[in-house]
């Protein structure tokens, strides 16, 4: 359940970013004092990284609908998430301190990669059964009860194999 609200959360929030980006860039990047020039090219950039936001966010809530995407959606959420954080870190130290909402968003883009990584270290793992077939399995972290990774599954603790 909790990997699923994680994909829903960071999804709607990729869906109203990159929208926002894409269809409503001026009065977007105005909340943060961020000017749009008259430039075509300057919304071209904007709008394009927009459509990239907005697609990640279709893969993540695609994920929550379709089990056989969490993987790729959890996947592509903590990639571009913790891009952005790192790229908005990196840009605070060699261009200096941006607006506070940029921060903030920094901070936000941060919780959420890690959120999806943990959904993809959560997941269970599917392995080949002897008899050809496949056995739902639940990879745990040494250290943490068995018996708390989800109900359904053999768990496999890492430590012993």
């Amino acid at each position: 359940m909790i990997r699923r609200v994680t994909l829903f959360v960071s999804g709607a929030v990729a869906l109203y970013i990159g929208g926002a980006l894409l269809f409503t860039p001026v009065s977007f990047r105005g909340q943060y004092g961020i000017a749009m020039a008259d430039d075509p090219s300057l919304y071209s950039e904007t709008r394009a990284g927009g459509a990239a936001v907005l697609a990640v966010g279709v893969l993540l809530v695609a994920g929550v609908i379709v089990a056989r995407l969490e993987f790729t959606a959890a996947a592509a959420g903590g990639a571009v998430y913790l891009a952005y954080a790192l790229a908005r870190g990196y840009s605070g130290v060699v261009d200096g301190t941006p607006d506070s909402g940029l921060i903030l968003a920094g901070v936000v883009e941060l919780l959420l990669g890690l959120a999806c990584l943990y959904v993809l270290i959560r997941r269970p793992v599917v392995l080949p059964d002897q008899a050809g077939g496949h056995a739902d399995v639940s990879l745990v972290a040494p250290g943490v009860d068995p018996s708390a990774a989800g109900s359904g599954s053999s768990v496999v603790d890492v430590e012993q194999g």
